[in-house]
Formats: C-alpha cells, sequence, structure tokens
C-alpha cells in the first residue's frame, strides 16, 4: 500500500475510533447513533439471518442497471456533445444547472410511462448518474493534447486503431472518475426513490427501520450501503491503477 493509502486508512481507523469512544461513554446519544462495532454486528446478522435478502437484492439490481444505463448513454452522450460544438453550447447551460432540478418529480411520469415495476427507481437512479458521465466523457475528450492526434496521423492510423490506442487511453482517468461518480449517483437515484416512493429494496427497510426506532437495522444497512459504494468505487480506482501502470510499463 502507498504512503498515500496508508494515511487514507489511518485517517479512517481515527475516525471509527473516535466516533466508537464517544458513542460508548455517552457523549453521543445512543437514540441518535450506535457504536460502530454494533452497527458492523448488525450487518453481519442482517446478512446471516438472510431476512432482508431479496431487498438488498433487488437495489443491487436497480442500482447495476441505473448504473450501466448512465455509463453507456453518458458516454456516447458525451462524444455526440463533444462532435458537436453547436449543440454543446446549447446543452452546457443545461448541464451546468441539471442537479437543480429535483427528479423525483418525474416519478409519477416515470410510473404512467412503466408501470408499477422497478424501472421508474431504475431511471431515477440514471437521471441522478447520467450528467457526471457527461460531464467527464467532455473533460476527458477536451484535455488530449491535440500532439496526440498528429501523432496519430503521421503513424497513418486508421481511425478504429486512433479511437484504441490514442483517444480512449488518453481520456481514460476522466472515463473512470465519471463512472465512479456514477455509482455513487446510481446507489443515491435507487436508495432515496426507495426510501420515499417504493415498497421494497434497501431504501425501504431503512425507512422502516427509522419509522421504528430500529436503530440496528438502519444503521447495520447503511452500513452494507457503504460497503458496496466503496467495494465498487475502489475496484474501479485498482483497474484504472492497473491500466496506468502497463501504460507506464510501455
Amino acid at each position: 500500500m502507498s504512503r498515500v493509502g496508508l494515511i487514507r486508512l489511518a485517517v479512517v481507523v481515527a475516525f471509527v475510533a473516535l466516533l466508537e469512544l464517544a458513542t460508548r461513554a455517552g457523549w453521543i446519544s445512543s437514540y441518535s447513533l450506535i457504536p460502530p462495532s454494533q452497527m458492523a454486528v448488525a450487518a453481519v446478522q442482517i446478512l446471516l439471518a438472510g431476512r432482508m435478502l431479496d431487498d438488498i437484492l433487488l437495489t443491487l439490481q436497480n442500482v447495476a442497471a441505473a448504473f450501466v444505463l448512465a455509463v453507456v448513454v453518458g458516454f456516447f452522450g458525451g462524444v455526440l456533445l463533444h462532435q458537436a460544438p453547436r449543440l454543446r453550447r446549447a446543452v452546457d447551460p443545461l448541464l451546468a444547472s441539471y442537479y437543480a432540478v429535483p427528479v423525483f418529480i418525474f416519478y409519477p411520469l416515470m410510473i404512467v410511462i412503466f408501470g408499477l415495476n422497478a424501472w421508474p427507481l431504475i431511471i431515477i437512479g440514471f437521471l441522478f448518474a447520467v450528467a457526471a458521465m457527461v460531464v467527464n466523457t467532455l473533460d476527458g475528450f477536451d484535455r488530449i493534447p491535440r500532439v496526440f492526434f498528429k501523432v496519430a496521423r503521421v503513424q497513418r492510423l486508421s481511425w478504429t486503431a486512433e479511437v484504441f490506442q490514442v483517444t480512449l487511453p488518453a481520456a481514460a482517468p476522466y472515463l473512470f472518475n465519471g463512472a465512479k461518480l456514477c455509482v455513487a449517483y446510481a446507489f443515491i437515484g435507487v436508495i432515496a426513490g426507495e426510501f420515499i416512493l417504493a415498497g421494497a429494496g434497501m431504501g425501504y427497510e431503512i425507512a422502516f427501520a427509522y419509522n421504528n426506532f430500529d436503530n440496528r437495522t438502519m444503521y447495520g444497512l447503511m452500513l452494507l450501503l457503504l460497503v458496496f459504494v466503496t467495494t465498487v468505487n475502489m475496484s474501479l480506482y485498482a483497474w484504472e491503477q492497473r491500466l496506468q501502470r502497463r501504460r507506464g510499463g510501455r
């Protein structure tokens, strides 16, 4: 592990230890927050009991669908805007103010279009995430040095070779950043939708536990969500670092 990684891990461990001390010593009421150790025990018990397995799988399935849609549509949308400057100038103000729009207002419309199934929540998660991928795709393509394309023309690379050997590798850090943001936003959209609109899923179970003062279940599920998001983002980060090392080794 790198020095930066060790520092990051030390900060997280110190924060968790401080939180454990504050909750155990009574500085923070147990009605508001339980110790992190109890959260971990509750999360393990939820997994072992299996009573919420269907809700967990439903949420992960919806998040995965929203994530894939956001990455694919956002990437090709960013490519289209990059290739069409006039369209981009028209869309840029909309992208800048995109997250000022409460996308939940479209939920009734999604129900009318898609029916009472998982798709309205998937679309909500997609709407939360897609703009991040579009913006990062544009940033990545904008920051590719022009000299790269000149070298590609000197080397007489085909269009396909130029895309896969020049454009995508050069823009990869921004594309991975967009994908990591899509993970977070897809979880936010789907969980928030389940929290206030759905009758199943992890968001629904968290809301149910909150309304019934079941802190152990509520914080156990929240910890599981944090683990899921962190695992996916760290996997993407490790993949990104591996690709960068391979490119540097060449």
